[in-house]
């Protein structure tokens, strides 16, 4: 992080013996003094606009748009701009990312390696996602590849708004009896997917959460009137 510049680090649930005894790279030891530890992702990433989950795609089918990692700078860079916060999410070591984890992501950036040997160690893939960051140029062939990726975020909601507001829909669904105890895991699962690939705009989502909690206040007098 050190070597392209880049300072914010986020620490999720840590092994803490392995933490406690973090060494940096001579120059660097700020970033793991200053570095903020959260017990979970959600809380992470709970303040930003554009979260990007990283790991290899030869044994998972992505649920989320792909963008090659050369057209990932102008897709931050016009985030950045609209006023947004970006989080580059990388897993563990041993097992990367979970499905799970990757539920919090707006979309996956995909690495170019060699197909014989698609997966690269923590320290490398951080070094080779960083740089491109911090070096490669805005080109407008890039910049439209990355627009047709994804879809505008000007006026992005947090991570935080859109768990939110997939709380507020999944207590609808509750007093709505539409999710069955077994599948009530599953569904919060696919609502927070749903929500991110929805690319909605801030405002689109304090409508649709007062929307919501309308439909809830609703349901719950009439569950009590019966």
């Amino acid at each position: 992080m050190a070597n392209f510049g880049f300072s914010r680090l986020a620490v999720v649930a840590p092994y803490a013996d392995h933490w406690r005894e973090a060494r940096s790279a001579v120059g660097a030891p700020d970033l793991l003094v200053a570095a903020t530890e959260f017990a979970t992702l959600a809380e992470a990433v709970a303040g930003c606009t554009l979260v990007v989950g990283t790991g290899s795609l030869a044994w998972r089918k992505p649920e989320q748009p792909v963008v090659p990692l050369p057209n990932l700078t102008p897709l931050v860079q016009r985030d950045l701009a609209n006023g947004g916060r970006v989080a580059l999410v990388f897993g563990p070591e041993k097992h990367g990312l979970t499905r799970e984890d990757l539920s919090w992501c707006h979309l996956l950036i995909e690495i170019p390696t060699d197909t014989r040997q698609p997966s690269m160690n923590l320290g490398q893939a951080v070094a080779v996602c960083l740089y491109e960051l911090a070096v490669r140029p805005t080109t407008a062939g890039a910049a439209t590849q990355a627009t047709n990726a994804v879809e505008d975020q000007t006026h992005a909601p947090t991570s935080g708004d859109l768990d939110l507001l997939a709380s507020l829909v999944e207590e609808v669904m509750l007093a709505a009896d539409y999710s069955p105890p077994a599948m009530r895991q599953a569904n919060r699962y696919d609502m927070r997917l749903l929500l991110r690939r929805l690319a909605l705009a801030r405002p689109d989502t304090r409508r649709i959460l007062g929307l919501f909690r309308r439909i809830l206040w609703r349901l719950k007098r009439t569950n009590k009137a019966d």
